[in-house]
Order: C-alpha cells, then sequence, then structure tokens
C-alpha cells in the first residue's frame, strides 16, 4: 500500500517503554517468557540511564514533529517496579519536561505484587497511573499467576487493589487486566473484578495463533472465549447504573455505530502504539512475541533512530492500512469491519504469515454479533417509543 493509493503514516501516540526485562512472577501464559521469542534472556535486565534519555528525545522528537497534543507512556515489563518507583517517576517527569505543549499520561502496569503504600505515594505524588493485572477470584487467578515456588500471588495483588481504592490513591487507578480462563465461571470472575472498584476492565484472551492454539481445557465452564464474553455482555450490559467501562465490549458497541476503534484487539483504525525494549530497540507491539522469534523487530534502536524510521516498516505499515491488510477471508466476512481481524497476532500462520483470520474467528463472530443484535434491538425499542 503506497502513499500515492491514499496511506499516509499515522503517529505514534502509545510508548510502551520495557523497563525491566525480569518479572517475580512466573505466569504459565506469558507471552514474553513461554513462547516463541526468547530475547529477554540477551537484553539488559533493567533499562540503561543512556537508553532512558535517548527514548526521552527520541519521544519529544515525535512530538515535535508531528505537533501532537496527548500522548499515553506506559512503563512495563517484564515487572516495571522492580526499578523501584523512583526511576519510573524520574521517567515520567522527564518525557513531561521534554515534551513542551503535550498531554503526556504516564501509566505503569503492574502485577500488584510489589504495590505498597511508600510505593504508591512516590507514584501518586508525580501523577504516574497504575493498571493491575488480576485474573479474578483467587482461584481462578492463583491457577497461572504464581510465584516460582509456585505460590499463588492473589493476596498480594488483593492488597494492592485495596490500598488503590483508598481516596488518596483512588485518583491514579487506571483499571485491571483480567485474561480469560475458560475454567473460571465469566460472571462470576466479572462480579470478583468488580469488587475493586476498578474505573476499566480490560479482558483479554490468551495470546495464541494457527501453530499454537488457544488453550481448552476439558474442565471449561463456558465452551468457548466467545460465549464467555458474551455471559459477560449480558451481566455487564443489562446493570443499572454503569458499574464500570469494561473495554473490548464498548469498541465493539462503538464501532456498530459507525466509530472508530481505540485498541489493537479489534476494529481497523491505524495502530499508534511502539514499543522500546530495555536495549533501546524500536519494535512493534510486544504480543508479536507470541508469533516466532524476532516478530516485533524493527533493526531500528532510539540511541540511533527516531521514532519516524519505524512508521515505513512493512510490519507498521500493515498496522495501519486497515482492511487492505486483511486476508480474503476475512475481507468476505460480514463483520469485518467490526472485527478488524482481531489481534494481528493471532493471525498468524506458518508459511502465510500473518495473512489468515484471527484464530479466534469464531469467538470473535460469535460475540460481534451477539452485541450487534442487542444493541440493534435496542434502539428498535427507543426508536419505536419516540416516534
Amino acid at each position: 500500500m503506497s502513499a500515492q493509493a491514499g496511506w499516509r503514516p499515522t503517529p505514534f501516540r502509545e510508548f510502551v517503554l520495557k523497563v525491566h526485562q525480569r518479572c517475580n512472577l512466573d505466569c504459565d501464559y506469558c507471552y514474553m517468557y513461554t513462547m516463541a521469542d526468547q530475547s529477554w534472556r540477551r537484553r539488559p535486565k533493567a533499562m540503561p540511564v543512556e537508553v532512558q534519555r535517548a527514548v526521552v528525545t527520541r519521544i519529544a522528537e515525535h512530538v515535535k514533529q508531528h505537533g501532537l497534543r496527548r500522548i499515553r507512556v506506559v512503563l512495563h515489563g517484564g515487572e516495571p517496579l522492580l526499578t523501584g518507583p523512583a526511576i519510573l517517576t524520574d521517567i515520567a517527569d522527564s518525557v513531561r519536561a521534554a515534551s513542551v505543549g503535550c498531554d503526556v499520561r504516564v501509566t505503569v502496569q503492574t502485577n500488584g505484587v510489589l504495590l505498597d503504600r511508600p510505593a504508591l505515594d512516590v507514584l501518586a505524588a508525580h501523577n504516574v497511573m497504575i493498571g493491575v493485572s488480576i485474573d479474578g477470584a483467587a482461584a481462578d487467578h492463583d491457577r497461572h499467576r504464581r510465584f516460582a515456588d509456585g505460590r499463588g500471588s492473589h493476596d498480594a495483588v488483593e492488597r494492592a487493589l485495596r490500598l488503590l481504592n483508598e481516596p488518596q490513591y483512588r485518583p491514579i487507578f487506571a483499571g485491571v487486566l483480567c485474561t480469560i480462563d475458560l475454567e473460571s465461571e465469566p460472571v462470576a470472575c466479572y462480579e470478583s473484578l468488580l469488587a475493586y472498584r476498578p474505573p476499566v476492565i480490560d479482558f483479554l484472551v490468551p495470546h495464541a495463533n494457527w501453530e499454537r492454539p488457544p488453550p481448552c481445557p476439558a474442565a471449561a465452564a463456558v465452551p468457548t472465549y466467545g460465549e464467555w464474553l458474551i455471559k459477560v455482555f449480558e451481566r455487564w450490559y443489562r446493570a443499572r447504573p454503569k458499574e464500570t467501562s469494561v473495554r473490548i465490549l464498548e469498541e465493539i458497541i462503538h464501532l456498530i455505530l459507525g466509530g472508530a476503534s481505540r485498541t489493537e484487539q479489534i476494529g481497523l483504525s491505524p495502530v499508534a502504539t511502539v514499543v522500546v525494549d530495555s536495549d533501546g530497540a524500536i519494535e512493534q507491539v510486544d504480543s508479536l512475541k507470541s508469533a516466532y522469534a524476532g516478530a516485533p523487530e524493527t533493526q531500528l534502536n532510539v540511541l540511533q533512530n527516531a521514532f519516524d524510521a519505524a512508521l515505513s516498516h512493512p510490519g507498521i505499515v500493515m498496522r495501519q492500512i486497515g482492511v487492505h491488510a486483511l486476508s480474503a477471508t476475512c475481507r468476505a466476512c460480514p463483520v469485518h469491519l467490526v472485527c478488524g481481524g482481531g489481534n494481528y497476532a493471532h493471525r498468524y500462520r506458518p508459511g502465510t504469515g500473518f495473512a489468515n483470520p484471527s484464530v479466534y474467528c469464531a469467538d470473535l463472530r460469535r460475540l460481534i454479533e451477539h452485541v450487534a443484535t442487542t444493541v440493534r434491538s435496542d434502539i428498535e425499542s427507543i426508536s419505536g417509543v419516540l416516534a
């Protein structure tokens, strides 16, 4: 897809910084440590100071070049709190100071284990938002999210979430991220997360592809990921008043009503996220590590290259050209403008690369069609009343 054919690059607006390569948990589904790409082994454990400074300079350069008024910086890992909160806030302050005239929202995505009151005091003082990963109630969470010695981490995460609901920390609570496990009961999982009053819940399917299919345990409470999310949708959608935001469900509704997507999970809006690894490597979204070794690489580095150099990388171009990047099978599907082919990493198949439907294709279509039928029925009912 050339510029002559109508495509223009979309500047990056989300910068994911891998400030620490290691983790204090041993989650069995982690794409960084248990899947195809094992490049973390050869990278610095923590992002060196010279890389931090180069990242700050490159972000400010990109902001100025494109006149950006708002960006998001995600401090990620591994487990970013292994660096200590002072380093995280120094990066946050430095990006804000360098990116003149731009609203810089900084978020730490953490497993919550190290999130105590002293750390929260530092992060809150510097207006750094906190997103926490938790997979539901204790038994469901601890099935996968454990310490290396086999102990579950739920109690530690719950303590962190209770702290985040204290008045002085509530303003920096960004939300929770939950990876779906079919063995968990969907409504019970959703309600266990609601107990922490998260402003947003992100439900994610486990990273998978055609070579490594999604886990489908024999003991699954619900047979498919689509049906699991439909049960959550019904509980969430029917609640009055609205209890929280569920990102994937709100995105589907937004797309059905003609809006644009704001997440890589779904829809066809240009992906505007770039990753910087601990050695300064500029990479595509890190979920691609689940596909094959080297999948996210661009051969660029903030120590030598500007972010604009990555905008012409074929992998990033494919994430920005919308329907033109979809397989013929996807383009023939009636829900492709909403689905958008699903998460790019989930399309991978050896031999054909990413030119395939998502391995979650049937789940996405079932969910989208259910949500569309429900929303359209409600709109028709309202229209009838107003007529």
